[in-house]
């Protein structure tokens, strides 16, 4: 069972990314996106993330298929949290997996 938080159910709609960012550290949430570019450059300059995921584009129950599968593929490779901290998950259309460090 994962808790999840979107920053429209908390009253946090339009919230810039750094300020998103910054909640996610202190609250130890992973981060789930489509906005790869700004939110890979967000975590690139800190010392320590809880992680983050990037989705693509694919519409709201596709994205969430792939997102289910994603947490399975983490979870073969250990504890969720363990693994993806300090690591950005790729996720492509087809549900292939790419996870990195970062920072480097």
């Amino acid at each position: 069972m994962h808790d999840v938080t979107h920053p429209r159910d908390i009253g946090r709609l339009g919230e810039p990314d750094h300020v998103v960012l910054a909640r996610c550290i202190a609250e130890d949430r992973v981060i789930v996106t489509e906005n790869a570019v700004d939110f890979r450059k967000l975590v690139a300059r800190q010392d320590i993330h809880p992680g983050l995921i990037i989705l693509p584009s694919v519409g709201r129950a596709r994205s969430l298929q792939l997102l289910m599968d994603a947490l399975l593929w983490l979870a073969d490779h250990g504890k969720v949290n363990d693994v993806i901290v300090n690591h950005v998950l790729e996720v492509t259309e087809v549900g292939g997996y790419t996870l990195f460090p970062l920072p480097a």
